[in-house]
């Protein structure tokens, strides 16, 4: 990928230097497409190319520091005798102007001087003002220069998610955790999203927005060993088995993110909507434990059981208990997912139910520097995770937060048979 920064060379980029002087060259590829995330194709090598037409425009965000002056312009390949209408929007001021492609290869559409006026986000759009079905030309870069670049921060990654946001609940140590009880409840429902109620330290349970008429109910335990792509590395007695799943479930495996058996239902789980998520860990042996994942059906108003599976080397119950949203493809994390995780409880083994009403922020490795629009809170009574959308402000890692109690317990529900 081709990356110029004046005065600064990063993948993450901020630039402290004199205002006057700061220039920055965006790449095509850290863009993002409107409404159709595939309209067009995105490449570090070739930026954005077969991009035809009025429907789908292109932005870029960044985060200004200062107010003054930004020049821009946009490098594009356009053919001979071509002429492209093009509209560059930043915030709500914006210009058009017509480009002709001529023999040289690459064209600059100048778009002039814009002001601005306050710090934070900036959305840097292209729109195309062509007929339908006309080649837009081939976007290779953004460029800016003025006095508002003080401190600029542009995230130059071709990988376009929002961070993963995560909170953790703190169990005390000698705890023997049969149960995990979890409320869910997805705020937004953006494509590739993945809101996670139940986590622990072999598995995850939660649901995922999977295409415009596709979600699932997914729950995966994973394997053991160090294996973190090919599952067929895994020497049989490091894999999870399938005990038993529920009606219409499917299962298989997993890989690229360790390996393990996965396990999902097709489900129109509905936005506003509270889901609710169960995990339960039974030791069957010293070295053997079985995790079950149920979930509460709305539609049928009972619990199902999604998938249970058999975990070597073990022996042991639930530890490392946590709750986290994902943008699994890197494709549309301009876009806002939020969710609220409330009425938390833990099991023991001696079948004692406790509200857990404390939890703890924490962010993957693209929260640091690339993209800091990543929040934890406490709203409604519930514990919220929110990322993407380029919002200005950020949680930072490590914040504890307290919710109220419920006292709502899972013991007063009908659930499924639980482990001793």
């Amino acid at each position: 990928m081709k990356v110029q920064v004046f005065f600064s060379l990063a993948v993450c980029l901020c630039l402290p230097q004199r205002a006057d002087t700061a220039e920055v060259h965006v790449p095509a590829a850290t863009a993002y497409l409107d409404p159709d995330h595939n309209a067009a194709r995105i490449s570090a090598d070739s930026g954005i190319t077969r991009w035809v037409g009025p429907e789908t425009s292109v932005t870029w965000f960044g985060q200004l520091q200062t107010t003054g002056t930004l020049h821009a312009s946009v490098v594009l390949r356009l053919r001979p005798e071509t002429t492209s209408r093009l509209k560059l929007s930043i915030g709500e001021q914006s210009r058009d102007i017509a480009v002709q492609g001529h023999a040289t290869d690459m064209v600059t559409a100048d778009f002039g001087t814009f002001q601005i006026n306050n710090s934070g986000y900036h959305s840097f759009k292209i729109q195309s003002l062509n007929a339908s079905g006309q080649d837009n030309g081939s976007v290779q870069e953004l460029v800016l220069v003025g006095t508002a670049l003080q401190d600029v921060h542009f995230n130059l990654k071709p990988r376009r998610n929002a961070a993963s946001v995560h909170l953790s609940y703190p169990v005390p140590r000698d705890t023997q955790v049969s149960a995990f009880y979890c409320e869910m409840t997805g705020l937004e429902d953006p494509l590739w999203s993945y809101y996670m109620a139940c986590g622990w330290h072999r598995g995850y349970f939660g649901m995922q927005v999977n295409s415009s008429t596709e979600r699932r109910i997914i729950f995966s335990v994973w394997d053991s060993g160090n294996e973190g792509v090919d599952r067929n590395k895994v020497a049989d007695e490091d894999r999870v088995v399938l005990v038993a799943k529920g009606d219409d479930v499917f299962s298989g495996s997993f890989g690229n993110e360790g390996t393990g058996g996965h396990s999902h239902l097709k489900f129109q789980w509905k936005t506003g909507e509270k889901q609710r998520f169960l995990v339960t860990a039974e030791p069957v042996d010293k070295t053997h434990t079985i995790f079950a994942g149920y979930y509460f059906r709305p539609d049928e108003e009972q619990w199902m059981l999604i998938s249970s599976w058999k975990a070597p080397k073990e022996g042991r119950r639930l530890r490392g208990l946590y709750s986290f949203s994902e943008n699994f493809a890197g494709k549309n994390g301009h876009v806002v997912r939020k969710a609220l995780y409330g009425n938390q409880w833990i099991r023991d083994s001696a079948g004692k139910w406790s509200e857990i009403t404390t939890a703890k922020f924490s962010h993957d490795a693209t929260g640091r520097a690339d993209r800091r629009d990543r929040f934890m809170g406490v709203e409604s009574g519930q514990f919220f995770l929110s990322h993407g959308g380029f919002i200005s402000g950020y949680t930072e890692f490590g914040v504890p937060f307290q919710r109220p109690t419920t006292n709502q317990s899972p013991a007063s529900m009908k659930l499924p048979p639980l482990p001793e």
